[in-house]
């Protein structure tokens, strides 16, 4: 029997925390007593229906949108009133992954003997914070979804949901990546993680307490970045402009260069990230993605999709160098029945997915959230 929940005692967009137990992992870690942050829009119908989890990017939190404060969400397109995902009408869901650092157990959280867990934090796939993820739904009385969809690591997880629990999800959105992350991909996570780690202040991932490996993870935002950006984007919003007053090709040694104007947009981008993310948490959340295969254990693809009862919307940004959209029309015939691929066309890249979501509003409202 579903368990009807009200919480019109909490604020939409407000975060809030449910302990679920221990989490048994896929690679053979465990966590004791593992905690979820997750925040909520709209109200849970009586049958726990109408219930719709929005699944976030690799350093998104579970923000989505606005709710009862003016602070604004990473998806407002999307979530909100009047919105695709429409909180007036649906109960909008959002987790914070595990080995997140917005509130979720990661490896800023204390461990059993009270200090941080850093670089004692196992490894957790997209397949364990599905399975935790399945734990907060029963609590909230939600015994299958209306609809799971993200985009990016967002739209990875919404598919392992699908895949995992077949019974428990009736649609599903994937947006911006494949069925599994390629070798290009595992590649340049790699090359980020190894900038985190090979910061002079990383000490192994135990930082915490001491000075933060800031520089390091500024580096590896400037790496991904450059991946969730277009050639045409950067040539066309920065060419070979120097940044303001600095030369840098007027000077007498290297030591001294200016920048040119991309230089200083990474700079932005990568000092940004810093002032709101843990750097542990950038590794854990990207091993996560680079362990993304839907197949694994399961046989083909064919096979593995084939455990999947749910209707799919499936999309991909056309200028996308990080989830080529390639990857999402290998998915889309892989899926049963036949499943259109719909395409957001947007000049900057992999990030229009978050940026141009709103191209797709008929085609999200009038077939796949009716």
């Amino acid at each position: 029997m579903t368990i009807s929940v009200t919480r019109t005692e909490v604020p939409d967009g407000t975060v809030q925390y449910v302990k679920i137990g221990g989490l048994e992992l896929e690679a053979g870690g465990f966590l004791p007593d593992v905690t979820l942050a997750y925040e909520t829009w709209g109200t849970l119908n009586e049958d726990g229906s109408n219930a719709i989890l929005v699944q976030h990017a690799l350093t998104g939190s579970t923000h989505v949108t606005r709710g009862s404060g003016n602070e604004e969400g990473w998806w407002e397109q999307l979530a909100g009133p009047g919105a695709p995902a429409d909180t007036d009408r649906f109960f909008v869901v959002s987790i914070n992954i595990v080995g997140g650092c917005y509130g979720s157990t990661g490896p800023s959280s204390a461990a059993p003997d009270g200090r941080p867990w850093g670089s004692r934090f196992p490894l957790v796939t997209l397949r364990d914070t599905t399975a935790a993820e399945a734990r907060l739904a029963d609590q909230l009385g939600i015994s299958s979804w209306y609809a799971v969809l993200g985009g990016s690591m967002g739209g990875a997880r919404a598919l392992e949901w699908a895949v995992t629990y077949p019974e428990r999800v009736r649609r599903c959105g994937v947006i911006s990546v494949g069925a599994s992350s390629t070798a290009e991909q595992i590649a340049f996570a790699q090359a980020q993680t190894l900038a985190i780690r090979q910061d002079p202040n990383f000490n192994g991932g135990d930082y915490y307490g001491g000075p933060l490996p800031e520089e390091g993870l500024a580096l590896a935002r400037r790496i991904a970045h450059i991946t969730y950006r277009s050639a045409y984007e950067l040539d066309f919003r920065f060419g070979r402009n120097a940044q303001a007053s600095e030369a840098p090709f007027e000077v007498e040694s290297l030591g001294v260069r200016g920048r040119y104007q991309v230089e200083s947009y990474l700079d932005h981008q990568g000092n940004k990230l810093v002032r709101r993310f843990d750097a542990n948490s950038y590794i854990a959340i990207t091993e996560a993605l680079m362990s993304h295969d839907i197949c694994r254990g399961r046989g083909t693809l064919k096979e593995t999709l084939s455990r999947t009862s749910a209707d799919f919307f499936v999309a991909a940004v056309d200028t996308d160098r990080l989830y080529f959209p390639a990857q999402t029309r290998e998915l889309a015939e892989a899926l049963p029945g036949d499943v259109d691929v719909h395409v957001i066309e947007a000049p900057i890249g992999h990030d229009g997915f978050l940026t141009e979501i709103g191209q797709l509003n008929t085609q999200l409202r009038d077939h796949f959230l009716a």
